[in-house]
């Protein structure tokens, strides 16, 4: 055998090699992606059924937070129709609103002194 077939033989062993390590590395990959198909099937079935009891959740959270809305909506047109009729009044009644005031100073002045005979009496 001459230089030429030990040549051969050697290239011959050598592509072996490299075939044998590409075949390793192709059923590796292959069992890595057939793992990874396991695990995205698992994480699916367990994610749907969390996703639909999260999606009730918020379906029966959501009943009270309209009820509670439409009763904030009623107290903001109450306190608007409150705001408004108090400004009417103010416009509309000024000499009254000064008599009143003078009512609720004296009724002040009143209490005060009733205070100060109840002390002096004890």
């Amino acid at each position: 055998m001459g230089p030429g077939g030990i040549a051969t033989i050697i290239a011959a062993s050598s592509l072996l090699v490299i075939a044998i390590a590409v075949s390793y590395a192709v059923i590796r990959v292959g069992r890595f992606i057939d793992e990874a198909k396991t695990s995205l099937k698992a994480v699916t079935d367990e994610a749907t059924p969390l996703i639909e009891e999260v999606h009730t959740t918020v379906t029966l959270v959501n009943g009270p937070l309209q009820s509670f809305n439409r009763i904030t909506k009623n107290v903001e047109d109450i306190s608007e129709k409150i705001s408004s009729t108090t400004s009417d009044f103010l416009d509309k009644s000024g000499p009254a609103l000064k008599v009143a005031g003078a009512l609720v100073s004296a009724a002040q002045m009143g209490k005060v002194r009733s205070k100060k005979k109840k002390k002096k009496a004890e």
